[in-house]
């Protein structure tokens, strides 16, 4: 990555998985690095701050504790800093918990969001990344999802807020030339990631002797993506400053690209894993046989994902393709010495 001489970058959500092992990353590579997180209590904010304990040991990070949706809190903090690129990784995550607390999504996903789009434009921020998700595909079918398709039908309030995130930066892309990359993350994994995720609750179900819940009796597909690809996919892509696409035509509009300084990548490991195949590979890993609860579609799933990162390969020469044998492995070893280890507690 060429680090900036004018200003840190700013990742938000960096006590979070994906934000945690960017920052990290980032600071291996010299970039001075401001972390924002509001530290909520989604999940276990123990192991928030177990991950911003690691970045704080380095000088060149600060940690600024905000909400997204604290207005007045996030313009101090772009006039504070003059930010040379942002990273937007805060959001409210989760499908499921989506049909739960819908005001939630609405407050850090779009509130928030155009914060960060705000405080973009007011200060010239020099590359906007921000996380979009392999949930905006929604009922398409044609596989493997392509940034060049519609994506206009979302089955959760998480997809259509992720959906309403690519059109906002469009927006501002086109009127202010705010240049802007749309990442669209196919089911992230690996170690440090998130407690309420399918790796992370069948690792602890099968250790503890519990019965793990398997939807759709299994038969679900998922392009599992191990953090490592994640976090090279938006380093490569941080560098590499969007540009209006001279052939985008109005009379057959491209999803994709634009004639703003827009673009849409999907990072993928685009290589579709059955779910019953993702248990095994955890068994194996563990050395023990989960005993499987078999439970029908859950409402806002989707059947399938299988990322098309032709695009992202001819931008940035990279394409996910850690297998998950071994992604798997380097979790359960990271969660074995982080809980069993250790003094933390599960």
């Amino acid at each position: 990555m060429t680090t900036s001489t004018h200003g840190p970058v700013l990742i938000t959500g960096a006590a979070g998985f994906i934000g945690f092992h960017l920052a990290r990353r980032l600071l291996e590579l010299g970039a001075n690095v401001v972390g924002l997180d509001n530290l909520n209590d989604y999940y276990d904010p123990a192991l928030k701050r177990a991950r911003l304990a690691q970045l704080e040991s380095n000088p060149a990070f600060q940690f600024v504790r905000i909400d997204l949706a604290d207005r007045p809190g996030i313009q101090r903090l772009f006039e504070e800093h003059a930010f040379s690129k942002v990273v937007n990784l805060a959001a409210q995550a989760g499908v499921r918990y989506s049909l739960e607390n819908p005001y939630a999504y609405i407050d850090s996903n779009v509130v928030g969001f155009l914060n960060i789009l705000e405080g973009c434009r007011q200060t010239g921020v020099g590359h906007l990344v921000f996380a979009s998700s392999s949930s905006v595909y929604g009922l398409n079918t044609k596989m493997p999802f392509s940034v060049h398709d519609n994506v206009d039908h979302p089955v959760s309030l998480y997809a259509a807020t992720k959906k309403a995130n690519e059109l906002m930066a469009h927006t501002y892309a086109h009127l202010y030339g705010l240049p802007v990359t749309g990442l669209r993350f196919f089911t992230v994994y690996g170690p440090w990631g998130r407690p309420d995720m399918a790796l992370f609750l069948f690792t602890r179900a099968i250790l503890e002797g519990r019965p793990i819940d398997v939807y759709n009796c299994g038969r679900m597909q998922r392009d599992f993506t191990y953090i490592d690809d994640i976090v090279e996919g938006v380093v490569r892509v941080l560098d590499r400053v969007p540009e209006p696409d001279p052939a985008w035509s109005g009379d057959h509009p491209d999803p994709g690209t634009s004639p703003a300084p827009y673009r849409l990548y999907n990072i993928g490991n685009n290589s579709p894993v059955e779910l019953m195949d993702f248990i095994g590979a955890i068994e194996r890993a563990l050395g023990r046989t989960a005993e499987k609860n078999m439970l029908p579609m859950q409402p806002g799933d989707v059947p399938a994902t299988y990322a098309d990162v032709a695009s992202l390969s001819e931008a940035v020469g990279f394409k996910p393709s850690t297998p998950i044998e071994e992604g798997i492995r380097r979790f359960v070893n990271w969660y074995l010495d982080y809980y069993e280890g250790g003094s933390q507690a599960p």
